[in-house]
C-alpha cells in the first residue's frame, strides 16, 4: 500500500469521526497537551478527562504546579493509576519553571531532558503542541501499522526499530498534515482497530488492509499478557494511597493496617510507596503524602 491512499483514507475518516477532546483544541496550551499526554499513558480517555480538567483549572501553568508540594499532585491524581506519573509531572513542572522560564520546551531534545519524559511523550508534545514533523508511535499506532501495512494482528511486545522506521516512512511531508496524521492513526486504533474485537467493517482502510487481505491470520508471536488487578500489589498500593489522599492530616499506621489484611504484602507495598517517594513516613509513626 503506498502512503498516499492510506493517508487520504485515514485523514478523511478522522475529519468525520474524531472525538472533541479539550487537549486537541487549538486554544489548548502546550502545558495542557503535556499534562494530557502523561495522564493518557495506559489510562482511558474517559477516566483522564475529568482529572485533566481539574488539574488545568487548579494548575494552568507549570509554575503553578511547581509552587505546590509534590504530595498535592499525588492527591489530585486521584485513581488514575500508576501514581508515580504525578510525581514525574511535578518534577517536570519544576524543571520547566527553573530551566525554561515557566514554559514547556518546544524541542524533542529539551523535552526528553525533563524528568520522567521518554521518547514517546517528547515526540507527542513536540508534534501536538508545537507542530513539529515527528512520528508519534504509541500502542494504537503500532497496531494500525501492524495490521494495515505489515499484515499481522498485533505488533511486537516492545517497539522495534523496524516499527519506528515504518512510522517515519509513513509520516506525511507537510508538517501540518503530519500532525493530524499522527493523531488520526491513534484515533483509528482507539476507536476502530482495537486490540480485541476490531470493527473491520467500519474501518476506512478495510479494502487495502494487509491483515484483512491475508485472511486475518491469528497472532503467532510471543505471548501477550494481560494486566491482572485483584489481589495484586498494584491494588494494595492504590488502597493505601487512597487513604492518604483522603486525609488532610498524617495517617496512623493502624489506619493503614485496616486497608489490607495480609500483613507481609501490605508492608511490602507500603515500603515500596515510601521508596518511590509517594509516601513520607514521619517520626511519630504516621504517614502522609510527600511535602505535606
Amino acid at each position: 500500500m503506498s502512503p498516499l491512499p492510506l493517508h487520504r483514507a485515514v485523514l478523511d475518516w478522522y475529519a468525520e469521526a474524531q472525538r472533541d477532546l479539550p487537549w486537541r483544541r487549538p486554544e489548548c496550551s502546550p502545558w495542557g497537551v503535556f499534562v494530557s499526554e502523561v495522564m493518557l499513558q495506559q489510562t482511558p480517555v474517559v477516566r483522564v478527562l475529568p482529572v485533566w480538567q481539574e488539574w488545568m483549572h487548579r494548575w494552568p501553568t507549570p509554575a503553578a504546579l511547581a509552587a505546590e508540594p509534590s504530595g498535592e499532585a499525588v492527591r489530585a491524581w486521584g485513581r488514575l493509576g500508576y501514581p508515580r506519573r504525578a510525581l514525574r509531572l511535578h518534577a517536570a513542572a519544576t524543571a520547566m519553571a527553573e530551566r525554561h522560564g515557566g514554559d514547556v520546551p518546544a524541542s524533542v531534545v529539551d523535552l526528553q531532558a525533563l524528568p520522567g519524559v521518554g521518547v514517546y511523550t517528547a515526540a507527542a508534545v513536540a508534534a501536538f503542541a508545537f507542530g513539529d514533523r515527528v512520528a508519534v508511535v504509541d500502542t494504537n499506532v503500532r497496531r494500525v501499522h501492524a495490521r494495515a501495512v505489515s499484515g499481522v494482528e498485533h505488533a511486537a511486545p516492545a517497539l522495534t526499530r523496524a516499527e519506528s522506521d515504518l512510522a517515519a516512512e509513513l509520516l506525511p511531508e507537510d508538517p501540518d498534515v503530519a500532525r493530524v496524521w499522527n493523531v488520526a492513526v491513534m484515533e483509528l486504533g482507539a476507536l476502530v482497530c482495537t486490540a480485541r474485537g476490531p470493527r473491520c467493517d467500519d474501518c476506512p482502510v478495510l479494502t487495502t488492509c494487509a491483515w484483512v487481505a491475508a485472511g486475518r491470520p491469528a497472532y503467532d508471536g510471543p505471548p501477550r499478557r494481560g494486566q491482572a488487578w485483584a489481589g495484586t500489589d498494584r491494588q494494595v498500593r492504590g488502597r493505601l494511597l487512597q487513604v492518604l489522599r483522603e486525609s488532610d492530616t498524617p495517617v496512623p499506621a493502624a489506619r493503614l493496617e485496616q486497608v489490607w489484611d495480609q500483613e507481609i504484602q501490605r508492608e511490602r507495598c507500603l515500603d515500596g510507596l515510601v521508596s518511590d517517594g509517594l509516601v513520607e513516613p514521619l517520626a511519630d509513626g504516621t504517614y502522609r503524602l510527600p511535602g505535606g
